[in-house]
C-alpha cells in the first residue's frame, strides 16, 4: 500500500506552532522531519495521522499534548566536544585569558545555552576538571539550559547509552569521567556537581540567571529566522560581561547578523561585544589582541 505524505497544512500548521514556542524553524524543504519525529506520539497516543494531531491540539485543554509535541519536533542534536577545534579554543585561549583576568575574583561563569542533553555542558566540565590544579580555590559555575524539560531532566541524570559515550569522548576521559551501570554509562558525581541545569527559553526567560563570562549557544540560532535571531542576540548581549566571549557552532558567524557583537582576533569561534562605531574584529586591550 503506497501511503500518501501529510496534508501540507498540517505540516505548515505544526511548524508555525513550534516557530511561535520556541523560535525554531523547520523549512518546508524539511517538513518530512515532522512526521519522523511525531511518528511515535501518534502511535503512543493512538491519533492515525498530523491532521488528527492538528484536530485535537486546536483545543485549548489538550497544553500537555502539544508541549509534548512541540518536545518531539525539537532538534536536539548533541554529543560531546562537538567541534573540537572550538573546545581545544576554550582550553588553550579563552580560559587561559579569563584566568588572568579574573585573577583577584578567582570566579568564572559559563552559560551553555541549548545545552539538550547535557553533553556539552559537561564537556566544559571536563576541562576544567582535567586542569583542576590551574583553578584551585576557584569558583566555577556551569549554567546548562535548554527550552526542553525532557532534555534537561536526562542531562541532570548524567546516563547516556553506549551509542552516546562513544560520539566525541575519548577513551580515556569515558572511563575517567564515567561509569558504567547495565547498558548505560553514568556521570562522575564530582562532574555532575560542577553543572546547574534547568529550563529556560532564551527568547522568553523565566528568571535572570546573572552575568557570564564566556557564553556558549552552539547551533542554536541557525534554526531561528531573523527577527527572532535579534532578540537572542540581544538577550546573550545582557548576559555576558563587558570582556566576556561568546561562542557559536562552527557554521554560524555573527557577520550580518548583528551589531552587537564582532570577532575576536585569534580566536576562532569566539566573538567579544561589539566596539560601538566599529565593525570587523574586535580590537580590545591585550590580552585580546
Amino acid at each position: 500500500m503506497i501511503h500518501s505524505p501529510p496534508a501540507a497544512s498540517a505540516t505548515r500548521i505544526l511548524a508555525g506552532l513550534l516557530e511561535a514556542r520556541t523560535g525554531q524553524q523547520i523549512a518546508p524543504s524539511r517538513y518530512w522531519r515532522i512526521q519522523t519525529a511525531l511518528a511515535p506520539l501518534l502511535k503512543q497516543h493512538a491519533i492515525p495521522d498530523l491532521d488528527a494531531l492538528v484536530a485535537v491540539l486546536s483545543d485549548p485543554d489538550n497544553e500537555s499534548l502539544l508541549q509534548e509535541s512541540l518536545e518531539a519536533m525539537l532538534n536536539n542534536e548533541s554529543f560531546f566536544f562537538r567541534d573540537t577545534a572550538l573546545f581545544a579554543s576554550l582550553r588553550s585561549e579563552a580560559f587561559p585569558t579569563l584566568r588572568e583576568r579574573r585573577s583577584q575574583q578567582k570566579t568564572l561563569r559559563i552559560w551553555c545555552a541549548g545545552t539538550s542533553t547535557g553533553q556539552e555542558a559537561y564537556s566544559v566540565a571536563m576541562l576544567f576538571h582535567s586542569e583542576r590544579d590551574k583553578w584551585t580555590d576557584w569558583t566555577i559555575e556551569i549554567v546548562g539550559t535548554d527550552i526542553s524539560a525532557t532534555v534537561i531532566e536526562r542531562a541532570k541524570a548524567g546516563r547516556y547509552s553506549q551509542f552516546e559515550i562513544q560520539r566525541g569522548l575519548s577513551v580515556d576521559y569515558m572511563l575517567r569521567y564515567f561509569s558504567q551501570d547495565g547498558e548505560d554509562w553514568v556521570i562522575d558525581p564530582a562532574l555532575q556537581k560542577m553543572v546547574r541545569f534547568q529550563q529556560e527559553n532564551i527568547l522568553k526567560p523565566r528568571t535572570d540567571l546573572g552575568k557570564f563570562d564566556v557564553i556558549l549557544c552552539r547551533n542554536v540560532l541557525m534554526y531561528f529566522g531573523p527577527e527572532t535571531r535579534s532578540i537572542a542576540y540581544a538577550k546573550l548581549e545582557r548576559s555576558l560581561e563587558d570582556d566576556g566571549l561568546l561562542m557559536l557552532g562552527a557554521a554560524e558567524s555573527v557577520l550580518s547578523q548583528t551589531d552587537l557583537f564582532s570577532a575576536t582576533r585569534e580566536m576562532r569561534g569566539l566573538f567579544c561585544k561589539a566596539v560601538p562605531g566599529r565593525t570587523g574584529k574586535s580590537s580590545l586591550p591585550a590580552p585580546f589582541d
